[in-house]
């Protein structure tokens, strides 16, 4: 009798559209979570690939939920109105303060919006979702490189140098900085037992970047210059 029951509720339900509609809101959530998901794991941040596909498929599931559960059309919000103080929580955990440096605020706002057009997509609205997928990936792809070209962001870059001494690359490398206004960060240095390798940070636009690993290499106190690559910063 449970059997034949709970048998008849699933027809009904397949007869009525109501999983059909719920299984295309789920499905097209999660593959525009994803594609969000998928920049953000070509950049290596914490929150990728996984993180933004599941946040956009809850949010979806608990709108959809809302919609369903509600015992009165005024509850139909409830439920889904606790997603945003939960992806807050989310997104305050992926911002970290380390040396006075204050990152993955880029990362907190992306989860936000993923958990927005997983909203929009649990609630019907596809063109809404697609449009905001299309306009997030835009802004994380495009709007970083606008801002490299015309110098307006500053990039953490990683060098190594060699010299005679710890002393002599150090007075050196700060000899050049001086002229850009900028400070050597995360110095470490080794002795090779015929040379001294240091490896540091620098902050700077991509121009000042250019300028400084040049001087760098031209300088007749150092004895190798090595640009090691970024180091990412939001």
């Amino acid at each position: 009798m449970n059997w034949q029951h709970f048998t008849d509720l699933l027809r009904g339900e397949m007869a009525s559209g109501t999983v059909g509609r719920s299984l295309t809101r789920l499905i097209l959530a999660a593959l525009l979570g994803g594609l969000i998901g998928l920049e953000r794991e070509f950049k290596h941040r914490a929150a990728g690939l996984r993180t933004n596909m599941f946040i956009c498929f809850g949010a979806a599931m608990f709108t959809l939920l809302s919609q369903m559960l509600a015992g009165v059309p005024s509850d139909a919000a409830r439920i889904a109105a606790q997603i945003i103080p939960g992806i807050g929580f989310i997104g305050a955990g992926s911002i970290l303060h380390t040396r006075g440096l204050t990152t993955g605020l880029t990362t907190a706002a992306t989860l936000f919006v993923v958990a927005s057009v997983g909203m929009a997509a649990g609630g019907g609205l596809y063109l809404t979702a697609i449009f905001a997928t299309a306009l997030v990936l835009a802004a994380l792809f495009a709007l970083g490189h606008i801002e490299e070209s015309f110098n307006i962001k500053l990039l953490m870059s990683s060098y190594e140098v060699s010299g005679a001494s710890v002393e002599d690359i150090s007075n050196e490398v700060n000899r050049i900085l001086e002229s850009h206004h900028r400070m050597m960060q995360n110095a470490i240095s080794g002795n090779t037992g015929q040379h001294v390798r240091m490896q540091f940070d620098v902050e700077g636009c991509r121009r000042e970047q250019r300028e400084l690993f040049q001087q760098l290499k031209g300088s007749t106190v150092l004895r190798g210059v090595t640009w090691l690559g970024r180091v990412d910063h939001e």
